[in-house]
């Protein structure tokens, strides 16, 4: 940059010299904060491992809370990047959703599944334990939705995480729109979260409906992969337009075929919301 604005063969008026002088500025600004001065903010905003607590599915929730400061408010559904073991400055942030309800700021809890190198670490995190916290981010929220009469939550595995934290939410708010949870897993054992659920049953209009995989011989629920015929059996239809939005997280397969199936069924593409974490 400092040679072509130099050498001017390029930038041979004001205006072009001014719009690359910004542009060149405006990534070394960049690059500053990102790499500086948000590590220098969080590094000013520990947060402390509270709790480790094994779940279902060889997942595990991690609940931390602010040291020296009142912490952040988010709303249920979105996520935060999670710096544990080293330090802020490091490139070693990785990205959860909240479990705890939005009504907690002052503890946030994150469930997280045992599925690769940092993930297997996370129940060796110790209490008292400093980590670094950065969000929230992200529009996967029913708090966006005000409009909304109805929502279906579908879930697949760990995908329940950001649904947990919308319907702490929404029983602490005495919230009672209708929401209907699919919930897909491989087994019984492996559906986190499951005695919370019917526990919330009473405090919310709830419907609830496991999916299951690899079902127990005295399973009378639903088996095998969530399809068009589950779908059309608890919702219902026609569909009318921006009444029931619909919020989808779980591996990316299930994903790509129930997003298909709900065009089928004449859900409107605004109206479907996804959450997915595969990064590029």
């Amino acid at each position: 940059m400092a040679h072509i604005y130099l050498a001017r063969h390029y930038l041979n008026t004001p205006w072009k010299q001014a719009l690359w002088l910004g542009y060149g500025l405006f990534w070394v600004g960049l690059l500053l904060y990102v790499r500086l001065i948000k590590p220098l903010l969080l590094l000013r905003k520990p947060y402390v491992v509270e709790q480790v607590k094994p779940e279902r599915g060889s997942a595990w929730t991690l609940t931390v809370s602010p040291e020296g400061h009142q912490g952040f408010r988010f709303m249920p559904g979105q996520f935060a990047w999670i710096i544990a073991g080293s330090s802020p400055f490091a490139e070693a942030e990785h990205p959860f959703s909240f479990s705890s309800s939005a009504c907690h700021p002052e503890q946030l809890s994150f469930t997280i599944k045992e599925v690769g190198d940092f993930t297997g670490t996370i129940k060796e995190l110790k209490p008292g334990q400093r980590v670094y916290v950065d969000g929230p981010f992200g529009h996967f929220t029913i708090d966006r939705q005000a409009h909304a009469r109805q929502f279906v939550f579908i879930a697949g595995g760990v995908g329940i995480t950001p649904f947990i934290s919308m319907l702490r939410s929404m029983a602490e708010r005495g919230d009672q729109r209708p929401v209907t949870l699919f919930y897909a897993s491989k087994d019984w054992e492996s559906v986190i979260f499951r005695e919370e659920l019917e526990a919330l049953k009473p405090l919310l209009n709830l419907t609830l409906v496991y999916v299951l995989e690899s079902p127990p011989a005295d399973w009378t629920g639903e088996s095998g992969y969530l399809n068009q015929a589950m779908l059309s059996r608890y919702l219902l239809q026609p569909w009318e337009r921006n009444a029931i939005e619909v919020f989808l997280c779980g591996p990316p397969p299930m994903m790509n075929a129930v997003e298909k199936v709900l065009l089928e069924l004449g859900v409107s593409l605004g109206d479907i919301h996804a959450e997915r974490f595969n990064l590029v």
